[in-house]
C-alpha cells in the first residue's frame, strides 16, 4: 500500500467549506494518497479572542505536516486582526508565491486566448513586512523592506522555476527609475543572477509600463518576479484577464513548508448557497500534489478538469450563454469533474506533467550537471554570507523583530529631510505671519527660523542630510 502524505487541511470562511469539501472529493477519488489533519482558522478563532486567528495546536500540525492546504478566510473588520496569510508566511518561512495564469480559451470567455504567464511575488519584504508607525497626528509611515538575501532567493528561484518547466524568459517588474535604492537593489540583484542563467532570456520592465504591457499583451510575458507589493496587485489582474480570478490557485513555498490556496476570498455573500467555483482551490491542490510527488494524480484531475471545461459543465461565474451547456453548483461541478477522472480534453491541450517533469529533470542534469549546481550553490552561498557579515543586523534577525530598529534609524536618518523646504519657506513664512500677527509673530518665526538653521548645520556636521538625499 503506498506511503499516505501527512497535509493540514483548513476549511476556512464563508464559501470555503463547500469548496473545499468539494476539492477533497475529487482528490480522493482521483486516489490522491493523503494523511489529513483538519485544524480551525479564521473568524470563529479570531472572534474567540485570538488576533492572529490560529491556534497554537494549529501550529504543531503545520510543523509536523509541513504541508497546508487552506480555503479562504474572513478576517473580522476593525483593528487588532492580524492576516493569517502574512502571519503564516512569516512564521513558516514562505517566501515564495507562485500564481499561474492560464486562459482556456475557447470555453471561458477572455481577450487574451494563448496567455500562460507564472509570476513569481516575493512573499515576506516590501511593504507587507509591517513595519509602521506614526510620526505626527497627521502623518503615518511605512517601510519598504528590500534585502539582499531576500531578494536573491525569490529571483533564483523564478530561474529555477523557468528550467524546471521549460520556460524561455524571466522579466523583473520594479520601479527603480523612482525607488533607487530599495527597488534599485531588487534590480540589480536579478541581474546578478541572471548572468549564471544564461539558458533562458532576461528582461526588466518598470512597473506601471510593465502592467499596461500585462494587461494588453500578456502573451508577451513567460515568467514575472516582482516585489511583495507589485506581485500581490498584478497576480490577481493576471488571473482576470486570462478569464477569471476564480480559477486560479497558487502556492507559496518555504524552504522547510509550503501553503496551497485560491487566490480569492471567502465571498460570505455566496456562502450556503452551493453557487461558488471550486477550480482555483482545486488548481491551489494540484499544485500541491505536484510538490509532494504525486504528480499522476495531479495530471488525471487537470485532464478531468479541463474536459468538464470543454463540456460546458460550468458554475454561474464562467457560465456565457451559447457556449457553456449545463449551469451547474459547486457539489455538481465536483461531481462533474470526478466522472471525466481518466478522459483527456479534446480541445484544450492535455497536461502531460509527470513525463514533463520527468524529462524536464534529466534536461536539467545535462545542461546543469550536480557538480556545477554544488560549485554555484557554494559560491552563491559565500557571496551572500559576505554580505551579510558587512551589514548590522542579518535578514533573519529583521524578520524577528529587530526590523524595529531599522525603522527607528530610517526615521532618525530621514528627520533632516523636511528642513530643507521648512527653511527654504521660513523667510515666507516670516513675512505672511508678520502681515497677519504684527512684531510679535515675527519675532517668533525670526527664531524659529533661526533654530532650523542651527540643526540644519548639526546635521549636516553628522552627514546625515546628504544621505538623505532625494533621487
Amino acid at each position: 500500500m503506498a506511503t499516505r502524505t501527512p497535509i493540514t487541511v483548513a476549511h476556512g470562511d464563508g464559501i470555503g467549506p463547500e469548496i473545499m469539501g468539494a476539492t477533497l472529493h475529487i482528490l480522493e477519488a482521483a486516489g490522491a494518497q493523503l494523511a489529513i489533519e483538519t485544524i480551525e482558522v479564521g473568524e470563529k478563532v479570531y472572534l474567540s479572542g485570538n488576533t492572529t486567528g490560529i491556534t497554537p495546536q494549529s501550529w504543531e500540525s503545520l510543523r509536523r505536516t509541513k504541508v497546508f492546504l487552506k480555503a479562504p478566510i474572513t478576517t473580522p473588520q476593525g483593528g487588532g486582526y492580524k492576516s493569517l496569510n502574512v502571519t503564516t508566511r512569516k512564521m513558516l518561512g514562505l517566501y515564495a508565491n507562485i500564481r499561474p495564469c492560464v486562459s482556456y480559451h475557447p470555453f471561458v470567455r477572455t481577450k487574451h486566448p494563448v496567455m500562460d504567464v507564472v509570476i513569481v511575488r516575493e512573499n515576506e519584504e516590501d511593504l507587507y513586512a509591517g513595519i509602521e508607525y506614526q510620526t505626527s497626528p497627521d502623518e503615518m509611515q511605512s517601510i519598504k523592506l528590500i534585502s539582499r538575501p531576500g531578494t536573491e532567493k525569490i529571483v533564483r528561484y523564478a530561474f529555477e522555476y523557468a528550467l524546471k518547466f521549460n520556460r524561455k524568459k524571466v522579466t523583473c517588474f520594479t520601479k527603480d527609475n523612482i525607488m533607487k535604492m530599495s527597488d534599485g537593489l531588487f534590480h540589480k540583484i536579478f541581474d546578478e543572477i541572471g548572468v549564471e542563467y544564461p539558458e533562458i532570456e532576461k528582461e526588466h520592465w518598470i512597473v506601471d509600463i510593465g502592467a499596461a504591457k500585462l494587461a494588453d499583451t500578456p502573451e508577451a510575458f513567460d515568467v514575472i518576479v516582482m516585489p511583495n507589493l507589485y506581485g500581490d496587485v498584478l497576480s490577481d489582474v493576471a488571473a482576470q484577464i486570462a478569464g477569471s480570478v476564480g480559477l486560479a490557485g497558487s502556492s507559496n513555498i518555504g524552504d522547510k513548508c509550503a501553503m496551497f490556496e485560491a487566490i480569492h476570498g471567502s465571498a460570505p455573500r455566496r456562502a450556503g448557497q452551493n453557487l461558488a467555483n471550486p477550480s482555483g482551490l482545486l488548481h491551489g491542490a494540484l499544485l500541491m500534489l505536484v510538490h509532494i510527488g504525486q504528480t499522476d494524480v495531479a495530471e488525471r484531475i487537470h485532464n478531468a478538469w479541463r474536459r468538464t471545461m470543454e463540456d460546458g459543465i460550468h458554475t454561474y461565474d464562467i457560465f456565457t450563454e451559447g457556449k457553456s451547456k449545463q449551469k451547474v453548483g459547486t457539489k455538481e461541478f465536483g461531481d462533474a469533474v470526478v466522472e471525466r477522472l481518466g478522459q483527456l480534453p479534446q480541445t484544450l491541450k492535455p497536461v502531460h506533467l509527470a513525463a514533463h517533469v520527468a524529462t524536464k529533470a534529466r534536461a536539467s542534469s545535462v545542461v546543469r550537471p550536480a557538480v556545477q549546481v554544488a560549485q554555484r550553490s557554494r559560491r552563491a552561498d559565500r557571496k551572500s554570507r559576505g554580505r551579510r557579515l558587512q551589514t548590522r543586523h542579518d535578514f533573519e534577525s529583521r524578520r524577528e523583530g529587530v526590523a524595529r530598529w531599522n525603522s527607528r534609524n530610517v526615521l532618525y536618518r530621514c528627520v533632516p529631510l523636511p528642513l530643507h523646504s521648512a527653511l527654504a519657506d521660513a523667510p515666507t513664512n516670516r513675512r505672511a505671519a508678520g502681515a497677519r500677527g504684527g512684531a510679535g509673530s515675527r519675532n517668533r518665526h525670526d527664531r524659529d527660523a533661526a533654530q532650523l538653521r542651527r540643526q540644519t548645520r548639526l546635521h549636516a556636521r553628522s552627514g546625515t542630510i546628504s544621505s538623505c538625499s532625494s533621487a
